[in-house]
């Protein structure tokens, strides 16, 4: 694989150049990993209060601890933004919130094992600092104009364009959280069907792991406020993607819909040129404004695929984006869940059976109804959560053929109890909280910083 150095370098032909980009993807079976991401929000335990860059207690202070556990530092602009370690990383989302990118793993036993040590590098780094980091869609507390921001230059660019395309996408920004799986495929025909059903069934995911019913301190009236946010981000660069369902789609479809998402930036000799709403078709004329006569690189396409948004994305590998954050055992189960559906033929099949016949209008009720309904969502003669357990129940039998045990026996399954007891029980994250908010919480979120922190 030709790393990011390579990347940076190399010119833009054509279009063929970058189809042949995403193709590159295609793994035997054998080399099939998985790749799990998850946000948190910091809070100081005195206050509650996010956690500036800034500081004997800010983030800045926090990533020199983590970094102790053999992490390489990553600066910008002399502040230290990232840590790297392998093929792994922790990041900053735009108001602080702490991500760690996995590496390439082979099984769910080595992605739970591997979630663990982060978390506990992070209490370790965090406890001295009267930190604390808690797993949620959305920020249950603190107002837009109170969350901190990081001193990263593509997140100043996208913060000031973010206001002309959509109300709610500094919030995406500054509020939000995820939990994400990133999962390989075998061939162009392998990608699609994967695409196909794993877009079809993201609100079912969505529902499973729907946790931000808060905001402000108040119920919002959605299980997953995180998911609205996104139906006012940006339309151009967010949602279903209803042509991945049209006959013909392949890897040059989605290089075309990727031409057609307005740009963010360019990175140049350490820092971000400002091409917010341009056209990457010009910049690859050598029309861009900002940068006269400059053709892109690969390297300025693999960062301006980062910038789409849709539910779920394909780069060499395809992201699956529609969970909120949550705590430790559903990281593991985001991950168990698309693993069982996806990385089984039998399962991948009896899944695509599931869904071939959605409508398009199916779809996006779906999708526009889940937000605020979760599992009791009506669906067809019954609701989501019949959908749910149908789909678990396809993703279980994919993990026990998968037959991937860990030392006691057991097989990936296991992960996939916290999600199965959930839709047993109709009852989502956000309801958990919000009876606990009606309840012994007497109308406050506060608690919520004690008893789901991590």
């Amino acid at each position: 694989m030709s790393g990011p150095s390579a990347e940076k370098t190399t010119p833009i032909e054509g279009r063929e150049q970058l189809i042949e980009y995403l193709a590159s993807g295609n793994k035997p079976p054998a080399d099939w990993r998985i790749g799990t991401e998850h946000e948190k929000f910091g809070f100081r335990h005195e206050d509650l209060k996010p956690i500036p860059y800034e500081g004997e207690r800010g983030i800045r202070a926090l990533l020199e601890g983590i970094a102790k556990f053999g992490w390489e530092r990553v600066e910008e602009n002399g502040h230290l933004i990232a840590l790297v370690q392998d093929k792994a990383s922790v990041t900053l989302e735009p108001a602080g919130q702490l991500e760690l990118s996995g590496a390439p793993l082979e099984t769910i036993h080595d992605t739970c094992r591997e979630t663990a040590q982060h978390l506990y590098e992070v209490k370790a780094a965090a406890d001295p600092l009267r930190l604390g980091f808690l797993g949620m869609g959305f920020q249950p507390k603190w107002r837009r104009d109170e969350m901190p921001w990081m001193p990263k230059g593509r997140y100043k660019i996208m913060r000031e364009y973010m206001p002309k395309v959509g109300s709610l996408g500094l919030d995406m920004m500054t509020r939000t959280c995820t939990i994400q799986t990133n999962l390989d495929f075998s061939s162009e025909a392998d990608m699609v069907k994967k695409f196909r059903v794993s877009l079809a069934l993201q609100p079912v995911a969505t529902a499973l792991f729907a946790d931000s019913p808060f905001t402000e301190g108040k119920p919002n009236g959605f299980m997953s406020f995180r998911s609205n946010v996104w139906t006012d981000t940006d339309a151009d660069r967010t949602g279903l993607l209803d042509f991945v369902f049209e006959d013909g789609f392949s890897f040059e479809r989605y290089v075309d819909y990727l031409l057609d998402v307005p740009m963010y930036f360019v990175y140049r000799d350490g820092s971000y040129i400002d091409a917010a709403g341009k056209s990457f078709r010009a910049f690859m004329d050598g029309k861009l404004d900002v940068l006269p006569g400059e053709r892109p690189s690969m390297r300025d396409f693999s960062d301006h695929l980062t910038t789409a948004f849709p539910e779920v994305r394909l780069k060499k590998y395809l992201e699956m984006r529609g969970a909120d954050g949550g705590p430790w055992n559903r990281i593991c189960a985001l991950s168990a869940y698309w693993v069982g559906l996806l990385y089984d033929d039998a399962a991948l099949d009896a899944a695509w059976d599931l869904v071939k016949d959605f409508t398009l209008e199916e779809r996006h009720a779906l999708r526009d109804g889940v937000p605020r309904h979760g599992f009791k969502l009506p669906f067809r003669a019954a609701t989501m959560r019949e959908l749910a357990l149908e789909s678990l129940k396809i993703s279980e039998a994919g993990l026990q053929r998968r037959a991937r045990l860990n030392r006691s026996g057991a097989s990936e399954a296991v992960y996939l109890e916290p999600l199965i007891e959930m839709a047993l029980a109709n009852q989502t994250a956000a309801e958990r909280k919000l009876e606990l908010f009606h309840g012994e919480w007497n109308g406050s979120v506060d608690p919520l910083f004690k008893e789901f922190a991590y």
